[in-house]
């Protein structure tokens, strides 16, 4: 089962595949490590993050995508603009997805019970694809 990981951060999508086969944890190599929405955005550039997100998830057949939520309000409140990139990616209709929010907290005690089985520094991934690789491996171990 393939999972993809994502942080919602200003307006980028940062993504993460990760995949488990009989227990064990592979990174697929993936070409998109980032899908953005400009900052003044139209309903057809909505439409447009959308379906690349869509054409992606199919391309490399993944079935459950994980974000992890950000907070509504308060110090540390996700913006507009990622709420809107949330909301398309709940809607996507053309593949067929299970999309999971990730609450900090339960990421937090996931991690404390099953700590990541290989240093983040080891996974080749880029540094500022770290919480999209924690929220697929959170997401990995929520899904089965």
């Amino acid at each position: 089962m393939i999972v993809c990981g994502v942080e919602l951060t200003g307006s980028d999508a940062v993504v993460c595949l990760l995949n488990m086969d009989r227990g064990q944890f592979n990174l697929p190599e993936c070409k998109v490590r980032k899908l953005s929405l400009p900052k003044n955005h139209s309903r057809e550039d909505l439409q447009r993050f959308q379906a690349a997100f869509a054409e992606l998830m199919a391309e490399y057949g993944v079935s459950s995508v994980a974000i992890k939520e950000r907070m509504p309000k308060g110090k540390f409140a996700g913006g507009a603009i990622s709420f809107k990139m949330e909301a398309a990616i709940q809607l996507i209709s053309s593949v067929e997805l299970t999309v999971t929010m990730l609450p900090p907290a339960l990421i937090k005690s996931t991690l404390a019970a099953n700590p990541l089985p290989i240093a983040f520094a080891d996974t080749g991934l880029k540094a500022f694809q770290e919480t999209a690789f924690i929220a697929a491996y959170v997401g990995q171990l929520h899904g089965r």
